[in-house]
């Protein structure tokens, strides 16, 4: 019995690779393909495929929003993000919204491969280096970690918005705005803005859009 596979990518070059390479292994089956998140949902949740390769940046519908709608009506879902960011900002949000893999697409073909053996199985399957970030995730104590709205507000103050534009952006009060500073420099042992986006660049909590 074949892995019927729906391929979810913005660009057509890398799905038509995707397509040829996947349906070169006789146990696979890419059954679709489709260019934004909003056409991954509605056709997973009418054909429930048993694998879904999902990328991150898309357009009309991102694929974080495609993973928390389809999981939310198909819990057993089995969706591994293929994508080119490896950051923390990237990773963590995607997990916890229930993809079951994280894969990069400079992934060699037999890890691609694997990754989907393992979540028709029902079983996690991470690239090496991701593998190690969410460990390094993990095993951070509450203390030093950034919470999800911390890692919001230094994207935003690494793009250079002020503490009122942060604040708009986020649909809360320039004091809140503050106080997340405080934390943010609490945890990253930093004493002002520019030295917590630094931080965070550099331990790539935060990427440069």
């Amino acid at each position: 019995m074949t892995i019927q596979i729906l391929i979810a990518d913005d660009h057509p070059v890398v799905r038509s690779g995707l397509v040829a390479l996947l349906n070169s292994q006789p146990e696979f089956e890419v059954v679709a393909e489709v260019g934004n998140g909003e056409e991954a949902v509605s056709y997973s949740l009418a054909n429930a495929p048993d694998v879904i390769l999902m990328d991150l940046q898309m357009p009309v519908m991102d694929g974080l929003t495609a993973i928390h709608q389809i999981r939310a009506q198909q819990p057993e879902a089995r969706i591994i993000v293929l994508t080119t960011y490896d950051t923390d900002a990237d990773i963590m949000p995607a997990l916890k919204a229930g993809a079951t893999g994280y894969l990069l697409k400079d992934a060699p073909p037999e890890a691609l491969f694997n990754a989907i053996q393992s979540a028709a199985r029902g079983e996690v399957a991470y690239a090496p280096k991701v593998a190690a970030k969410i460990t390094r995730h993990l095993t951070n104590t509450p203390k030093r970690a950034l919470s999800n709205r911390e890692v919001e507000v230094l994207e935003l103050a690494s793009q250079g918005n002020t503490n009122k534009a942060i604040a708009s952006k986020l649909h809360i009060t320039e004091a809140t705005v503050k106080s997340h500073f405080v934390h943010i420099f609490t945890k990253l042992g930093v004493d002002d803005r520019t030295a917590a986006v630094t931080v965070a660049l550099k331990r790539k909590i935060i990427r440069l859009i």
